[in-house]
C-alpha cells in the first residue's frame, strides 16, 4: 500500500502547499490518486514538506510480468485500434501528461510517483510475439508507446522497445510510434529496414522551441532544437516522420504554433497535427499547481481560457472535442494551425501507408513442419 499526500488544489486553480518545484521533475506534488486507500495530510511547515521541496527523489523501476501486451480501443478520435505500451509511468516528467491518472490504478500518485516510480513490462517481447502468432490475430497497424514514451530514459538499459521492433520486423508487422526522445536514433538500423518495407511511421512530439519553457514543462526531455535534428536524421535515412504539436497551451506555447510548423517543415517533416491541452482527472490540479508555481501572474488567465475552450470546465472528454476544444478561441487556434500547415505543405497526404499485406509468423527454430 502506498502513502500519498492530499492535494489541496481545486478545479479553479487554487494553489496547493507544494509550491516549490523540484529541479528536473515536472511536479513536486505527490497528490493522492482518486482510488487511494491511505491518505496522509501534513501541515505546510512539516519537515516532510521541507524534504520534498529540497530533494530530488531517485527513479525507481519495478519489473512486472504482464498478462497481455496488445491493448484495444474503440475511440472514434484516435487513429489506431491496437497499441502496445512497454512502460507505466514516465521519467520525462511532462506535467501535462494525460497518462498520469493511470498511476492511480497502481495505488500510486499521478504526481511525483508517476515520474519516479516506473513499471517495466519485462516480458513484453515474449507476449508480443505470442499474441502476433495467435491464430485469431489479424494484422493491422499497432501504435507503440502511446500512453507513455517507449523511449524514455530507462529504455536505454532495458531495450524493451528495441526488442518489440525486432519482433515487428521479423513478422512484417506495421508499427507507428511517437516519442520526444533522441534515443530513437539508437534503433535507426531497425527503423530503416522497416521503412523499406512500409512497416513504420514515426511521430515526433514538438511542444516548444523555447528551452526555458521546456526545462519546466518537460524537464527530462530533449530540447526543441534537438528534436528538429532527430526529425532531419530520420528523414535523411528514409524513415517517414510526422510531427505532433502537443499540447497547445493558451498563453504558454500557443504563440509558437506557426514557428514550430515552419521549423518542422524546414527539416523535412512530412505532416503535422496538434492537440489542445487535455486535463483529465488528477492532471487538472497538477497543472494548476504548476501554473501557480511558474506563471503566478497569468495562471488564472490561462485556466479561464482553458475553460472557455472546454465548455466552462477544465476538461471535456466528449469525443470530437477533447483533442481540439470548442468555442471561438479553439476555432482561432485551429484556423491558425491549418493556415500554417497549408503554407508549408505539411498535409497528411504526404505520408506513405503502412503495409499489412506481408504479415507472417516466422517459423520457430527447429520447427520442421513449417517447411511444408
Amino acid at each position: 500500500m502506498s502513502t500519498s499526500f492530499i492535494n489541496n488544489s481545486d478545479q479553479k486553480g487554487e494553489k496547493s502547499p507544494f509550491n516549490h518545484p523540484i529541479k528536473g521533475r515536472g511536479t513536486a506534488n505527490n497528490m493522492a490518486g482518486r482510488f487511494a486507500i491511505t491518505l496522509v495530510e501534513v501541515d505546510e511547515n512539516d519537515e516532510a514538506i521541507a524534504l520534498l521541496e529540497t530533494s530530488s527523489p531517485k527513479t525507481e523501476v519495478r519489473h512486472e510480468r504482464a498478462k497481455s501486451i496488445i491493448s484495444r480501443n474503440s475511440s472514434p478520435d484516435i487513429p489506431f485500434r491496437l497499441s502496445v505500451n512497454p512502460y507505466k509511468g514516465c521519467e520525462h516528467g511532462c506535467v501535462y501528461c494525460f497518462a498520469r491518472p493511470t498511476h492511480a490504478y497502481l495505488d500510486l500518485s499521478p504526481g511525483l510517483d508517476f515520474e519516479t516510480k516506473l513499471v517495466a513490462k519485462t516480458n513484453a517481447a515474449f507476449l508480443f510475439e505470442e499474441e502476433l502468432a495467435h491464430p485469431n490475430y489479424r494484422c493491422e497497424p499497432i501504435a507503440l508507446g502511446i500512453n507513455t514514451d517507449a523511449y524514455q530514459p530507462i529504455e536505454k538499459q532495458l531495450k524493451i522497445t528495441r526488442q518489440l521492433l525486432e519482433i515487428a520486423l521479423a513478422h512484417h508487422q506495421p508499427i507507428s510510434l511517437i516519442t520526444k526522445s533522441t534515443l530513437i536514433l539508437r534503433d535507426i538500423d531497425l527503423l530503416t529496414q522497416m521503412a523499406a518495407k512500409k512497416l513504420i511511421h514515426v511521430a515526433i512530439s514538438v511542444t516548444t522551441l523555447n528551452n526555458d519553457l521546456k526545462r519546466i514543462l518537460e524537464p527530462r526531455t530533449a530540447s526543441g532544437k534537438t528534436r528538429l535534428q532527430v526529425i532531419k536524421t530520420l528523414r535523411d535515412a528514409g524513415i517517414p516522420v510526422s510531427v505532433l504539436v502537443a499540447p497547445v497551451i493558451p498563453f504558454i506555447n500557443d504563440n509558437e504554433l506557426e514557428e514550430i510548423v515552419a521549423a518542422c517543415s524546414e527539416v523535412g517533416a512530412q505532416s503535422i497535427n496538434y492537440i489542445m491541452l487535455r486535463l483529465p482527472h488528477e492532471v487538472a490540479p497538477l497543472f494548476s499547481d504548476w501554473l501557480h508555481q511558474h506563471y503566478p501572474d497569468r495562471a488564472e488567465h490561462v485556466l479561464q481560457r482553458i475553460m472557455d475552450m472546454r465548455g466552462g470546465k477544465l476538461y471535456n472528454s466528449q469525443f470530437g472535442k477533447r483533442m481540439t476544444g470548442e468555442g471561438i478561441f479553439a476555432d482561432l487556434i485551429n484556423q491558425r494551425f491549418h493556415v500554417a500547415r497549408r503554407k508549408y505543405g505539411l498535409d497528411d497526404n504526404r505520408l506513405s501507408y503502412l503495409d499489412c499485406r506481408h504479415f507472417a509468423v516466422p517459423p520457430k527454430e527447429g520447427d520442421q513442419m513449417a517447411l511444408f
